[in-house]
């Protein structure tokens, strides 16, 4: 088959990959594309290998980059509007067209953020054009659509028409009410809450977790001596409020480190402050799990009593010992106390840290453990081999 992966980047990850190469921008598709895998950033290219691995043709198209699709448009000559180079100083009130299209957040959780300040996660007519005539060269046989918002219900119809493909959606969150997924093959989700309420509309749907990919490990540099006591690398915010408890509490007792986002969404009394060291993406990202005695992870509230953020992947896959919070499928991913640490509550997060600083035997045989259900059960070789079962299940869509 053909295979076309469809995803977006977090906005932030886009500024960063291109602040810091400011001349790839100018550069082909190609080598944008090569630079943007090359980060190690969410799931870069690892479906797309992985159905290449199983003998299929596979490529990735990132909806949200304006350069990369610029870029593919004047090497098949459509005139499109060139982006201002990486790091403009346009002031940040006067958002222009191109960055609203380009990098409007995409994260669930961002949505409402987004319309506060006049954003659209919807692709506007240049882009979706772009990504129409993407897809019509290509002409896949399945699509993976992994960024429902984006690449919205009308625009998935769209996509459905261009030779009637296979077309899966993926999605981490209860859908809205009222939309169309009647294009949709078959829609995926890492949390069952998910599934059911796709299941009650009358849409097929299966759970289906995320993975890590185990080529990581042969391109990050030398792992590093483990000198970080404890870290968390992920987002602070309204919607992270058990995370922000668990958080304060761990600054308050031990020398947290914490990289990510949304810090200026805290209080200025919050001791969450004082451990901030910045945002990480991709290779750097897993240097510093790597480089954590012990790493945490806590889910986004919305997320309820089901477990399945990337963390839980990313950080055993690595080899870091990871303490997570209690979830009741949990143990269907690891089993607690042998490949993962949990927590229940606050106090059981700092008695969880003091006996793992206390005991490294312990600590990096629940490591070694982790890592190794990681590599033999959530891998996205299995995860894409699930996905070629559940598609071939499907009745036919052409």
């Amino acid at each position: 088959m053909r295979v076309l992966i469809l995803n977006a980047d977090y906005p932030r990850f886009v500024a960063w990959l291109y602040q810091r190469n400011p001349e790839l921008a100018g550069t082909p598709y190609a080598t944008q594309m090569a630079a943007r895998n090359a980060s190690l950033f969410g799931v870069a290219d690892f479906y797309s290998r992985n159905f290449a691995a199983a003998g299929h043709v596979a490529a990735d198209i990132h909806v949200n980059n304006p350069w990369m699709w610029a870029a593919w448009a004047r090497e098949h000559g459509i005139a499109v509007e060139r982006p201002p180079a990486p790091g403009s100083d346009a002031p940040r009130q006067a958002i222009p067209n191109w960055l609203q299209r380009g990098i409007a957040p995409f994260k669930p959780v961002l949505r409402p953020l987004a319309r506060k300040v006049g954003l659209s996660p919807r692709l506007d007519a240049e882009a979706e054009k772009i990504l129409l005539a993407q897809i019509e060269e290509f002409r896949p046989d399945l699509v993976l659509n992994q960024d429902v918002f984006h690449v919205d219900a009308r625009l998935a119809r769209r996509i459905k028409g261009i030779g009637r493909p296979i077309l899966i959606g993926q999605i981490g969150i209860v859908p809205s009410r009222g939309e169309d997924w009647s294009a949709y093959d078959l829609m995926i989700s890492q949390l069952f809450q998910v599934v059911r309420t796709f299941r009650n509309a009358g849409v097929r749907s299966e759970v289906l977790h995320l993975a890590f990919e185990p080529d990581i490990l042969d391109v990050l540099p030398p792992a590093p001596e483990r000198s970080i006591d404890i870290s968390f690398v992920g987002a602070v915010s309204a919607d992270h409020q058990q995370r922000v408890a668990q958080l304060e509490a761990v600054a308050r007792t031990y020398d947290l480190k914490l990289y990510g986002s949304g810090l200026h969404t805290l209080p200025a009394s919050s001791p969450l402050h004082r451990c901030y060291q910045g945002e990480v993406w991709g290779v750097e990202m897993y240097q510093v799990l790597r480089t954590s005695r012990v790493t945490l992870n806590s889910h986004i509230d919305m997320a309820g009593r089901e477990a399945g953020n990337m963390r839980l992947f990313e950080a055993t896959g690595v080899g870091s010992f990871l303490l997570t919070d209690a979830k009741d499928n949990l143990p269907s991913l690891f089993e607690p106390g042998r490949e993962v640490a949990v927590w229940t509550s606050v106090e059981d997060c700092l008695s969880e840290i003091k006996a793992a600083l206390d005991d490294e035997d312990r600590r990096q045989a629940i490591a070694r453990a982790g890592q190794a259900r990681t590599m033999a059960q959530h891998t996205y070789r299995q995860r894409v081999q699930t996905l070629l079962r559940l598609a071939a299940d499907l009745p036919a869509s052409r």
